[in-house]
């Protein structure tokens, strides 16, 4: 029996969410034994040709799962594309020894990629991100079936059915309740009074921006870069001085330094002293 049931060069209609579900509905449907035979051909030689034959009748199988999804307010067309997706991995893993026809085998991988679509977009911050917290989302979406909170009834029998907290119910249904608010102040058309602040607002960090880091970070390598100069233009004598009396935890005192050098106390604190104005001189002059 041939399986070029389909023409390979079909184009599906594009721009047009209307009649691309028109044209996928009239792609006939796979017979049991043109299915089978498909799908051991994509899986024994791995022919393309075979994986299109496969997916283009399930294309209807695709609409009819997104249509599900229409209340969540994202573009139709988006949560096909997901899902057409999801198909495609089902066909790559489907296994015709299974005995299983392709779509119920395939509508598990639909729904999962539309699930993360929805997941993505739905709030700019994700309300879910555990395997338990993506059940308990599209659980309380489903069940909801009137305005206004679940009440501790339902709390408790959602809470069982998916083995979670009936913390973990009232946190999800709070995001879902929940709306964008955009970080910074929106122009208002209507009374300032009834708008409702923006965090950025009352978000203000106490500590520097960008900006101001940026520039403490130069003026700190430009000073550093300096003192680094101007030690270069003593001796090693005062180098050492310095060193031992302001760049170590254990100072040294005016003794010690007296007695390493054979010199007077004095003489070791005029040397510090003397050093001392000339890195104070180099970094009062001004930048070249």
């Amino acid at each position: 029996m041939s399986t070029q049931l389909l023409p390979l060069n079909m184009s599906l209609p594009i721009g047009s969410l209307e009649a691309y579900v028109q044209r996928v509905n009239q792609i006939p449907m796979l017979s049991a034994e043109q299915e089978q035979s498909l799908a051991i051909n994509l899986q024994e030689n791995n022919d393309l040709e075979a994986a299109q034959q496969l997916i283009l009748p399930h294309l209807r199988y695709v609409v009819r799962v997104a249509r599900g999804y229409a209340g969540y307010g994202l573009p139709q067309a988006d949560l096909i594309q997901e899902g057409n997706i999801g198909l495609m991995k089902a066909v790559k893993r489907f296994d015709p020894s299974l005995g299983v026809r392709l779509v119920s085998f395939a509508v598990h991988w639909i729904k999962a990629e539309i699930h993360d679509y929805v997941l993505r977009n739905w709030r700019i911050v994700k309300v879910a991100t555990t395997k338990a917290q993506r059940k308990l989302f599209f659980k309380l979406r489903s069940a909801k079936k009137r305005l206004g909170w679940c009440t501790k009834e339902e709390i408790s029998s959602v809470a069982n059915d998916l083995g979670v907290t009936p913390r973990d119910v009232v946190e999800m249904e709070a995001r879902l309740n929940a709306h964008d608010t955009p970080f910074d102040p929106v122009d208002a058309t209507h009374d300032d009074s009834q708008r409702l602040p923006a965090p950025a607002e009352y978000l203000d960090s106490p500590h520097a921006g960008p900006a101001e880091l940026f520039e403490a970070g130069r003026d700190q390598s430009q000073q550093q870069a300096t003192l680094h100069t101007a030690l270069a233009t003593l001796d090693p004598r005062s180098q050492d001085i310095l060193a031992k009396r302001w760049l170590t935890d254990d100072k040294a005192t005016l003794q010690e330094l007296a007695a390493t050098y054979q010199i007077s106390a004095e003489r070791v604190r005029q040397l510090e002293s003397n050093a001392i104005k000339k890195l104070k001189s180099a970094f009062s002059a001004p930048a070249a």
